[in-house]
């Protein structure tokens, strides 16, 4: 029998731990702050569902333009410089996004933003998971919980704005300064040396010999098949995520005629659980496993939100949102973490292709849900987020169970 040992983590990892967090938390508040002007940039430009679907889109889609190219970023300029420069052009390309004067103008910003996003997202997830390898145990969802803080905080600047009748302009150039600032002052911290050194880990022993659909030998079709099943997980998580960014500030709005700072709660109360089921996230994968909490995420997730929009009420709606947010918390950081441990893949390519391919959710679901909104109505089109609540029941059997 074998035992695990803790290693203290040194001075300089504690500190890379926490410029890492600040990375997570920038990159969660930057686009945050847009998402709540999004009804009112909606009127301005005067456009229907379909097309402001297909406008906020571009942000996926320049994320998955550009997504494959972080990789090789990361190992020609090492994962924190790239996650700061994308936190940079990011904040540039929103406040560019939040004052277009046409839908072209929005979109391109849109896809400025979506394709820097991309490399901070790969990037600062590198660079944490060099970091939680030097603490010898799982510390990957404390990131994204962090990164949930960041979009409370930014979606709460933003309602706070919208409510004192602060411009688009002023606001958003703010909040990109104040978040490439504490970007800049991260990077000093984070770990120094090339993105291919070995990290000290005490993950070894029983962890290693446990049995796991994800870690036992296996032949490059089953790789390839847990590779696609982990990537269906993490794109339902985006889908849910999502429908909390593009639509429930407009559901709120539009169709429950809630007030605009009161409609921003929607995504707020998303995000806000979220950052809860992920606080709590590494303490229920060690003791329940990562499967069983998939699951059980899921069906609070479909359950919730299905509730919601059967009986369609403001507080009920918030509430659903909440739930959604809860129920796929650990999704994203399980399928990156497993990815980028499957056999017959190369350092870091599990994770840079479940990073790309997941946001075929946010690039697929705005189109969809608009059209289907134009059809029937937006009520319906919220009905994503309890399906993408089925998909992961589905294929959560791909994740590693309770050891022991």
């Amino acid at each position: 029998m074998t035992v695990d040992v803790l290693r203290r983590p040194a001075p300089a990892d504690r500190r890379a731990r926490v410029a890492v967090a600040v990375l997570f938390f920038t990159n969660g508040a930057l686009f945050a702050n847009l998402l709540p002007r999004y009804p009112q940039i909606k009127a301005d430009l005067g456009i229907g569902n379909a097309a402001y679907g297909l406008a906020v889109a571009a942000f996926p889609a320049g994320a998955i333009t550009a997504g494959l190219a972080a990789g090789f970023l990361v190992r020609r300029f090492g994962s924190a410089r790239v996650a700061v420069g994308g936190t940079l052009l990011t904040g540039v390309g929103i406040l560019a996004a939040g004052l277009a004067d046409s839908v072209v103008v929005f979109a391109g910003a849109l896809f400025l933003a979506g394709a820097m996003d991309a490399f901070t997202d790969v990037a600062q997830n590198a660079h944490g998971l060099r970091v939680q390898r030097r603490y010898g145990r799982s510390i990957i969802n404390s990131f994204h919980a962090i990164w949930s803080i960041g979009a409370v905080t930014g979606g709460s600047m933003a309602a706070a704005a919208i409510a004192l009748g602060v411009s688009r302009g002023p606001h958003l150039l703010f909040s990109a300064v104040v978040f490439a600032v504490a970007a800049c002052v991260a990077l000093s911290y984070c770990l120094p040396g090339p993105e291919t050194e070995a990290e000290p880990t005490a993950e070894s022993g029983a962890e290693d010999s446990a049995p796991s659909p994800i870690r036992a030998p296996a032949a490059g079709l089953r790789t390839g098949w847990v590779l696609a099943a982990l990537v269906l997980i993490a794109t339902a998580g985006t889908l849910v995520e999502d429908a909390g960014m593009s639509w429930a500030t407009l559901y709120l709005s539009d169709s429950l005629h809630a007030t605009a700072a009161l409609a921003a709660s929607g995504y707020v109360a998303l995000v806000g659980a979220q950052f809860v089921g992920r606080i709590v996230g590494d303490r229920l994968v060690d003791r329940f496993g990562q499967r069983a909490v998939a699951r059980s995420g899921a069906l609070i997730a479909a359950v919730g939100m299905g509730l919601a929009l059967a009986v369609p009420t403001v507080p009920g709606t918030v509430l659903g949102f909440a739930a959604a947010g809860f129920g796929v918390a650990t999704l994203v950081p399980a399928a990156m973490h497993e990815a980028d441990e499957l056999p017959g893949l190369k350092p870091g390519s599990g994770l840079t292709l479940v990073s790309w391919l997941m946001r075929l959710g946010f690039l697929l679901s705005p189109p969809v849900v608009g059209l289907v909104a134009d059809a029937t109505s937006l009520r319906v089109g919220l009905l994503v987020v309890p399906l993408a609540g089925l998909l992961v029941l589905l294929c959560a059997g791909v994740l590693r169970p309770r050891r022991g």
